[in-house]
């Protein structure tokens, strides 16, 4: 559909681009050319400068408005834009009141709702419920900026400014809560979110085509019913409405949140009606009533693609930010080549919101982005990243699309490679080539995480990406070395990540470089207890990796892993799952994991204490620790004891920053107690009496039997 947009949106490419990289002459970089920033309007005068007195859709979202197409509002107002709509964001709005929902006017179609790239619950906790420091997609970082489930709030405002404007959501976010899923956060099993947002529709997955037909179809008058057979759209029934025949039935709300086995079967059907070919429309009630989730919609074609990416972004936040936005930061020199991942790994989210089947740009549409990032003058000269959900998948897809129709597996590459899926790296050798050679760049780095079972069949992919795109540290993902938790995993066996190590090592010798591979694990995921932790840790001193970064699994919505995490049960197989829920078991499995760290020992020792396996503590050179805490961890263990017992003490000197006694942090301090309220009797912190504020202290004199700087003196009595 997205094709029909394509001869007033595509660029032609810059002269000085393919043609003249196969002349056999050295081509010259080209001049930097400035570009002009013509973003989409945040504010309503914005859209007068452009002629408008109204928008048709307003995009709310809780990101900060960067205008590249790694940010979904971007793709989705400029798509919008193209198709000869009216597009006003609002980015970041105070959910506080309904002003900001209200800086447009109203909206001549509807509100497009996006809590950001991120399900909101994830970018303000961390894995052990903490509130995180720091917000990517915030200017300056700053976290606080979007409310806890964004979707709810934003939808609420949105149909309190306008009553009767049609209000869509979307974004990660709704998609994974489209269904009655496990929220972490809360410990319980939530409703569908569209029930909770009363969002008319949602659109799930990647929305571009989705929202276009949405704007077309309010624009000729049709109402949120007639646009409910729309692919990619979730929706919920009236009480006195019947759900489509041909739906398939999922347990019931009540059913999932009573009985754990219901809640895995219900996750096992979600995920087998992923293949957007064979998928059935599925129902859930949650009482009375129905949430109705039409069938995905179809990945769409390589010439859609191509529109998507070669819309007319600045690639820069919008002028009004005056604060660096870490997120932009990160990708403003970054090429997206595709989308979607065939991988199924049951921790990760892609493959459900993106879709198993892999849908890439053109090598001509990729070029001429890059030639287009070549001229900017704030560009340096490096790509870092050309890739996207993974680096090495481009152009890949099963051989025999009859089969595919019909298939329902979870994985193409798990538990082995599928005889039917392209493997070729050739497309993809050949366009970083293209990329690494155009005038201007002079670097074209792979930052994307590579599928190494699939990089080792490519020995050319191997060798260009150890030779031209690696900036001497490589990072892959093996997440893990137990057999038993890969196989929950959907990953390739440790062998797979040896070999691609190995030839790693050797294609960086023949290239005369010195580079690294830097690998990622994941702990605490189901099925890794302390067992399989420490056959994790004596496999990294073993092969002296000492990750400086690991990760703490996080039970996203929607997830496989998730619904193993919340019942015990494998959904496929329907076998029972080891998993670490306590916090200090999380701890030590991510203790494990940097067990070379010195404030890890106390808690790497009790580890290895409880699964029986003190023969790794000790002063040998297959010893995880010593048999002698390092000071570094007597210090911590100090440090701890200290903040957990804070307070006044009798000998505490004055002015030592001890809170007064009675109170807790968060309250003021009681009035009768504070230093500013006592009396030249009642000095608080002076003596031995002050852990009792309110006693007068005993004067000084020979009669009292501690005298200061003498301590007691036993030989007076009292």
């Amino acid at each position: 559909m997205l094709e029909a947009l394509a001869p007033a949106m595509l660029p032609p490419a810059s002269s000085g681009g393919l043609l003249q990289l196969s002349s056999g002459k050295k081509p010259q970089p080209p001049k930097k050319q400035p570009a002009p920033f013509a973003a989409l309007p945040m504010t309503m005068d914005e859209a007068k400068k452009r002629g408008w007195d109204e928008v048709d859709v307003v995009i709310i979202t809780g990101d900060a408005y960067i205008d590249h197409p790694s940010f979904a509002m971007a793709i989705l107002g400029r798509v919008l834009e193209a198709a000869g709509f009216r597009v006003g964001i609002v980015s970041q709005p105070d959910w506080r009141k309904v002003d900001d929902w209200r800086r447009f006017g109203k909206p001549r179609l509807f509100y497009a709702i996006s809590a950001g790239n991120m399900d909101s619950m994830i970018n303000h906790y961390t894995a052990n419920r903490k509130v995180r420091n720091a917000d990517a997609y915030s200017p300056g970082g700053r976290i606080g900026l979007r409310p806890d489930r964004a979707t709810l709030a934003y939808c609420q405002r949105a149909r309190e400014a306008y009553p009767g404007v049609p209000v869509i959501a979307g974004s990660v976010e709704a998609s994974l809560r489209r269904l009655a899923h496990y929220d972490y956060w809360s410990d319980k099993v939530r409703r569908s979110i569209i029930l909770d947002c009363k969002a008319d529709l949602l659109v799930y997955g990647m929305g571009e085509e989705a929202i276009v037909e949405l704007a077309r179809g309010f624009a000729a008058g049709k109402t949120v019913k007639e646009l409910r057979e729309l692919r990619g759209i979730a929706y919920a029934l009236g009480a006195s409405e019947n759900p489509p025949e041909d739906c398939l039935v999922l347990p019931t709300y009540e059913e999932v949140v009573a009985e754990k086995p219901k809640f895995a079967e219900a996750t096992r059907i979600i995920h087998n009606e992923q293949n957007p070919y064979n998928a059935r429309r599925l129902v859930q009630f949650h009482d009375r009533q129905a949430v109705v989730c039409n069938p995905p919609r179809l990945p769409i074609s390589e010439r859609s693609m191509d529109v998507v990416y070669s819309l007319p972004y600045t690639r820069r936040p919008h002028p009004s930010y005056t604060e660096a936005i870490p997120a932009m930061d990160m990708i403003k020199d970054s090429v997206t080549i595709m989308r979607g991942c065939f991988g199924g790994c049951t921790f990760c989210s892609i493959t459900t919101h993106q879709g198993r089947i892999i849908q890439s740009r053109s090598p001509d549409s990729v070029q001429q982005e890059i030639e287009r990032m070549a001229v900017d003058p704030q560009f340096k000269g490096t790509i870092s990243d050309i890739g996207g959900p993974t680096a090495n998948m481009y152009q890949m897809k099963c051989t025999q699309p009859e089969v595919e129709a019909v298939c329902r597996r979870q994985s193409c590459v798990h538990p082995t490679i599928c005889k039917l899926l392209g493997t070729d790296h050739g497309p993809l050798v050949d366009m970083m080539r293209t990329a690494r050679e155009t005038p201007g760049i002079k670097k074209v780095l792979v930052a994307s995480g590579i599928r190494m079972d699939l990089a080792r069949r490519s020995p050319e992919y191997m060798r260009d990406l150890a030779r031209h795109h690696v900036g001497g540290h490589l990072k892959v993902a093996p997440e893990h070395v137990d057999p038993g938790v890969l196989g929950l995993m959907r990953k390739p066996a440790t062998d797979d990540f040896e070999m691609f190590s190995d030839a790693f090592k050797k294609e960086s010798a023949k290239a005369g470089k010195k580079q690294f591979i830097i690998p990622y694990f994941i702990a605490s995921h189901p099925g890794s207890g302390l067992d399989e932790m420490i056959h994790l840790a004596v496999f990294l001193k073993q092969n002296g990796y000492k990750p400086d970064q690991v990760q703490d699994f996080i039970p996203a919505p929607f997830d496989v892993a998730t619904a193993m995490y919340y019942t015990g049960i494998d959904p496929f197989t329907k076998k029972p799952v080891q998993i670490a829920k306590a916090l200090r078991d999380r701890k030590m499995q991510r203790a494990l994991l940097q067990f070379f760290k010195p404030e890890n020992y106390f808690e790497v020792r009790e580890a290895l204490r409880q699964a029986g396996r003190m023969d790794l503590v000790g002063d040998g050179c297959d010893s995880l620790i010593s048999s002698k805490p390092p000071k570094e961890a007597l210090l911590k263990r100090r440090s701890d004891a200290n903040s957990n017992f804070a307070g006044n003490y009798v000998h505490q000197a004055p002015g030592s920053g001890a809170r007064n006694e009675g109170t807790k942090p968060g309250r003021k301090p009681n009035p009768s107690t504070s230093s500013a309220n006592a009396s030249p009797g009642n000095k608080q912190g002076t003596g031995q009496n002050s852990a009792q504020p309110n006693r007068p202290l005993r004067k000084k004199d020979k009669t009292s039997r501690y005298q200061p700087g003498k301590g007691y003196r036993p030989d007076i009595k009292r």
